[in-house]
Order: C-alpha cells, then structure tokens, then sequence
C-alpha cells in the first residue's frame, strides 16, 4: 500500500476512504455485485483508484501478503542449500565413511528420494487438512532432521536423514506454490511465484558458498557437518514466522467453509486505507460447488485433467534428469576436469584441496542460476511460461553439447568448453524449463486438486532427479562424461517437444478459470486489458 500512498503525496492528491464507492468494469471474466458476493481472487485483484477515475498501475500487496511470500521464499531456499550443498561435501562424506561408486549414488540421492515422496505423500495432505497445517508441519521435519544429519554416525543414518530432509522439501513443492499463488494478484502471480522459486538458485549459491567458507575455516574431514548444521537456526526462524500467516482463502471456500475463508480474505487483505470494508465469497463458476468435497488421485487422470497433468509432470521429469544430476555432480566433474579428482588423492588434505577449488568452480557456474531466474521472473508474465519452457530445453540441450565437446580438447580449451556449455545450461534451465515446470504445476489444475496436481508433478519429476543422482555417478565411470551429456540432450530436446504438444498457457489468467479451460489444450482466455474490479480512494 505504500506504493500508491506515496504516489498520491507526490501528486498532492489525499485518498479517501477507501471502499465507500465500489465500481465494477467489465471485464471478459465477468464480475458480481458486492451484495452478491465475488470470488476470492476477484477481491485480491482489486485495484484502487483516484476520484478522478485514474486507477493505480498495479494491485498493492498487503503486509500479510509479503510475508506469505518471503516465508515461502525461504523454503525454496532452503532446498537449493542442501541440495546443492551436498555437491560440496559429497567428497568428505565419502572419505570420512570410506563410499564406493553404488554408495556415492545412493548418498547424492536420498534427499531427492524423500522428496519424491515428501512431495507426492506430505504435498498431497494439502488438499485435505489446509495449506497452512503443512506449510509448518514440512519446516518443523526440516529442521528434526537436518539436527540428526548433522550428528550422524553411520553412512546408514546419514542415508536416513538425508532422505528425512528430503520428506520436508518434498512437501513444500505445491504448498509453497499453492499458498502464494492462491494469496497475490493474477497480474503478478508469475513474477511473484518464480520469484520465491528464485531463492532456489540463491540457496544453491549459498549452499556451495557455505561449504567453500567452511572447509576454509575447517580443513578436516568432518566439515561437511558444520556445513548442514549452519541452516539450522534460519530454519527455526522462518518456522516461527509460519505459524501467523492466512489459510489459504480458496482452499477454504472449496471446502465448503464460507465464513472460515471470507475471514481470512478479510485477514489476508487488511491495509490502510481499509479495503474491502466486507467480504462476502460466491462462486466463480456454478460447478465450483461440486467440487467443495474435494477428488481422489485418480482425477487427476481423468479426461478433464489428463493433458494438466502430463503437462506438469513429464516436462519436468526430463529437466530434474539434467539440473540434478548437473548441479549435484558439478564440483565432481569440474575436479576431474581441472585434476583435481578427489579419487585420485593420496590424503585427507589433498581431497579437501581438490574439494576447495572444485567449489569455487561450481560457484562461478551457479551464478548463473540466479542469473537465469531473474529472467524467468521479469519475462515470465510478459512472454508467457510455454515459450520460456521451451527456449530454455533447446537451450540447455546447447549449453549440454558444448559441455560434451570438451572431451576432444585438453587443457584450457577443455576446461573452457565445461565452463561455457555449464554456465550455458544453468541460465537457460532457470530460465526456461527449472522455473516454468514449477510454475505451471501450480497453476493447470482446478482448486480441489490443486495441491495433488502439483504434488504428483514434483514427485513425477523426482524420480528423475533420484534416477539421475544415483545413477550419474556409476553411468560417469561406466560410459563416460561424454556419453552421458549426449544422453541429457536428448532428454532436454524431447521435453521441449513435451511441452509443445500438450502445452497450456496460463499467463495472465486467473485461478478462477484456468482449471476451468486449462484442460482445453492451449486456448484460454486472454488477460483482462481492465482490472477484475476496481475501489475508489
């Protein structure tokens, strides 16, 4: 709201009350009277405006909307930390637990197995107990297990609680999604959404940041520990913030409980000046009360939302093929490239050297990722997600085949072609395919499924991820690093063709209606040139 305050000071205009005058413009979809009652997002996208009948630029975000959004952000950050963390400290765990090839992969892919699970199992229960009750209940597992990872004794244990982090990072897929999407304007949901997404690559800057700083501090073997234990506290932190948002309004609504979610409309949008001054909820579509009871998993197979769901989920499988198995196993290739292979070590102080330069390496490359998001967050409402999703495939598919030249060059053209093909692939998987998938998850499917839809799709997409991690590291001493980025660029190029033959846009469309006509291939409605309704200052 101090966006628009401050523009009036500048202007010498002082609003009044707002919400004395309410006047609709129509708009192709649709709108209701307030006695009538409107939907939950029509009254989020709401914009003010002047007594001269000049409306605001943009709907204003509330405080309570803002920190839905940096709570939810923080998840995602949290993710791309120990994810990405685990690519700097894989080589001290395997030294300090004596891994082979079998255990390397298996440690590279337990988070990512409990997150398939966490995603499918944990992300699902938001349909049915609330988006709020899980939003907390993943932070509180987080935080559980990454205390025991941290003092784990055996490889065993270390395999469990790594899979355990993995349940609550799982969980937070849809949640998080859901939770923003269902809370900010249409007109910046994509923005909004990527950029909480983008704390992802932040996380993952971070997380390879943290474990070069830490093996500087602590040169020994069991710094990786030090490495884990140091999110603990921001965890507790942003666990603490999760228990004073908003329930998800739509959620509510859809599960027949009107007062509970005009309440919490009520919460979610209290500003000065007050508006709206009453919130009365009515449904969007006559259908939507059918849906109030909430539907099983197998709706999500069903004719109306068949193509929503392959959409989500196989797109994003082939990408979790490539940026996992990439940004876990960067630091491993960049050593073996620049011959610095912890496997080849003769003590502990070699591997923890070779682990240092490989981690400064994988930064450089995963600046990128933020980068990428950035443009993923500034083009993602204006190109629309289709032709992000698939630009960024052919353009990893390029950044992959650079990559894989470097096997017919030694020295520093081959060090160079790993460096341009990674950093190559990281921009265009964050701007393209890493961020689209997750975005459009959260958005094909209709409210009652929205948190299985998006759930299913992440977990869909892990088992890639899970694949890759456990299998990168024997198919690299089996088939070769050349080999294997040939076969990533062939999965980056089939998922652009995915994308296009089941492709469904939904830039600019309301909740409300896209899983209404996103089921109906790629023709939805356009964006509104006019704001869903409008409130006088």
């Amino acid at each position: 709201m101090q966006g628009y305050q401050g523009a009036a000071r500048r202007a010498g205009a002082v609003p009044v009350d707002a919400g004395v005058s309410m006047q609709q413009q129509p708009s192709s979809q649709g709108s209701h009277d307030h006695a009538a009652g409107r939907t939950v997002q029509h009254y989020i996208d709401e914009r003010p405006q002047w007594p001269d009948g000049t409306p605001v630029p943009v709907t204003p975000m509330t405080t309570m909307q803002w920190r839905i959004w940096g709570l939810a952000a923080a998840g995602k950050f949290f993710e791309g930390l120990v994810v990405f963390m685990t690519g700097v400290a894989m080589p001290l765990i395997a030294a300090e637990f004596g891994l082979g090839a079998v255990e390397h992969g298996v440690v590279g892919a337990a988070s990512l197995a409990g997150i398939l699970v966490g995603a499918l199992l944990l992300g699902g229960l938001a349909d049915q107990f609330g988006r709020k009750l899980m939003f907390i209940v993943e932070m509180v597992l987080f935080i559980i297990f990454l205390v025991l990872l941290s003092l784990a004794p055996s490889y065993a244990w270390l395999v469990v609680f790594l899979f355990g982090i993995g349940l609550a990072l799982g969980c937070d897929y849809p949640t998080a999604h859901l939770i923003i999407s269902e809370s900010i304007p249409t007109t910046a949901r994509g923005r909004l959404v990527l950029g909480a997404f983008a704390f992802q690559a932040v996380g993952a800057l971070v997380g390879t940041g943290v474990g070069y700083i830490v093996l500087t501090l602590d040169p020994d073997v069991t710094a990786w520990r030090w490495m884990y234990a140091s999110a603990i506290i921001p965890g507790a932190i942003v666990l603490i913030g999760r228990f004073f948002v908003t329930e998800s309004a739509p959620w509510l609504f859809a599960r027949g409980r009107k007062h509970e979610a005009e309440r919490e409309t009520a919460r979610l949008l209290h500003r000065k000046p007050v508006y709206p001054k009453k919130v009365v909820l009515a449904a969007a579509h006559p259908s939507d009360a059918a849906e109030a009871g909430g539907s099983g998993w197998m709706a999500l197979f069903d004719r109306k939302n068949r193509r929503a769901t392959i959409l989500a989920s196989v797109p994003w499988f082939l990408q979790d093929l490539s940026t996992y198995g990439i940004g876990i196993f960067t630091p491993t290739i960049l050593a073996a490239t620049l011959g610095h292979d912890s496997g080849n070590a003769r003590n502990v102080a070699e591997i923890i050297q070779n682990d240092i330069a490989a981690a400064e390496g994988a930064a450089m490359i995963d600046v990128l990722l933020i980068v990428g998001i950035i443009f993923a967050v500034l083009l993602a409402d204006r190109v629309g997600r289709i032709p992000l999703q698939i630009l960024g495939f052919i353009g990893c598919a390029a950044g992959l085949l650079i990559a894989s030249f470097s096997a017919y060059y030694d020295g520093a053209m081959g060090t160079a072609l790993i460096f341009i093909g990674f950093m190559l692939f990281n921009f265009m998987t964050n701007l393209g395919p890493n961020a689209q998938t997750y975005l459009l998850a959260g958005e094909v499917f209709p409210t009652a499924i929205r948190g299985k839809g998006a759930g299913f799709a992440a977990a869909f997409a892990k088992i890639g991820a899970v694949l890759t991690a456990f299998g990168f590291p024997i198919l690299l001493s089996a088939i070769g690093q050349q080999a294997l980025l040939y076969g990533l660029v062939v999965m980056s190029l089939l998922g652009a063709a995915v994308t296009w033959w089941f492709r469904i846009e939904t830039t600019g469309i309301s909740l409300d209606d896209v899983g209404k006509h996103g089921h109906h291939a790629h023709k939805v409605p356009t964006v509104p040139s006019t704001p869903r309704g409008t409130v006088e200052l």
